[in-house]
């Protein structure tokens, strides 16, 4: 009797733990799911700030205007997180990856959090780097976060201001004229 007692146990258990594992597969694929649609829908709402804006006569003025009177309306209607810091934030995702096919084949796996994190960067292509590092990386929130603190704190200080960028583009053009007089 106590074979049978524990065999059905262990049967017991085994079918309990598969049936968590499919429980668990189903809310990551339900997770996965409503992310990649909140980030779509983030995307989108940033390009249609975007192109709203373009419309307008004074862009800078009206723009300001156009993502005021948003977060007005949607916070409104749906409640928090429709701010003017996160709408700026959907515009300046649509303005860094301005391809939606780009987002869903090269970056796919990023949670909106990873997304935030790196658009607290000041350039595009450092914004984009970040990304698609992380995807490819697999960089938790956290790993990207302290990769990027870690990059402000020792390489930015070494990087050359917009003013020094300048007029070193100006001699080297300066430069290559001269070469080009001497041929």
């Amino acid at each position: 009797m106590k074979n049978e007692e524990i065999m059905r146990n262990v049967s017991s258990q085994a079918f309990v733990n598969e049936v968590c594992e499919i429980i668990e597969r189903g809310r990551k694929q339900a997770y996965d799911a409503v992310n990649g649609s909140m980030i779509e829908t983030y995307w989108k709402i940033g390009r249609r700030i975007v192109e709203e804006e373009q419309c307008g006569n004074e862009r800078a003025e009206y723009g300001k205007h156009v993502i005021e009177h948003l977060s007005r309306e949607l916070t409104m209607r749906y409640g928090k997180g429709f701010s003017k810091r996160y709408l700026a934030y959907f515009r300046k995702f649509y303005l860094t990856i301005d391809d939606l096919q780009i987002l869903q084949t090269r970056l796919q796996n990023l949670t909106w959090s990873h997304i935030l994190t790196a658009l607290r960067v000041d350039t595009e292509v450092a914004i984009r780097w970040y990304l698609e590092t992380a995807s490819k990386e697999m960089w938790s929130v956290r790993t990207l976060d302290r990769n990027e603190q870690l990059f402000a704190a020792k390489y930015l200080p070494l990087l050359p201001t917009e003013e020094e960028l300048r007029r070193e583009i100006e001699r080297q053009k300066e430069i290559f004229l001269l070469q080009r007089q001497n041929n």
